[in-house]
């Protein structure tokens, strides 16, 4: 019976050393558990990349919308002030920058220089107007 029990023990610590054995890492699973390491690592730079680019794209949509925009402005003001009698539109140049319209050129009188910036003034968009007509004969 002796025997019968120095083997039955002989056999339950073999089978926990086997068991604690089991619960050690080797190489296969340190090499594993590196390999999800640079995976998640090279996941969180891609996901990086991403959101930049992402961001630089609405960015640059903003900024091509906000040219839309000024140009479309520029356009309405021009065809405002054509269409205002009195004012020799073709010695008037409008530019816009983020709805700030600069004109520039000449008329012949003040009241003219008044009008045009008060049309420019008046088109949907328009944040200020920088008046830079010069009353005086067209150069």
């Amino acid at each position: 019976m002796t025997q019968k029990k120095t083997t039955l023990i002989t056999i339950s610590l073999l089978f926990a050393l086997g068991m604690s054995a089991c619960e050690k890492p080797g190489p296969a699973e340190e090499a594993g558990k590196k390999l999800d390491q640079v995976v998640s690592d090279a996941g969180k730079k891609v996901d990086d990349v991403v959101d930049k680019a992402e961001k630089k794209m609405t960015e640059q949509g903003e900024k091509t919308a906000q040219i839309i925009d000024d140009t479309e402005i520029t356009a309405k003001v021009k065809g405002d002030i054509l269409a205002e009698p009195g004012l020799k539109s073709l010695q008037i140049s409008v530019d816009t920058v983020n709805g700030a319209v600069t004109l520039s050129g000449s008329v012949d009188l003040n009241s003219s220089r008044e009008k045009a910036g008060m049309v420019a003034a008046a088109v949907n968009g328009v944040k200020e107007v920088n008046n830079q007509l010069i009353v005086g004969p067209a150069k």
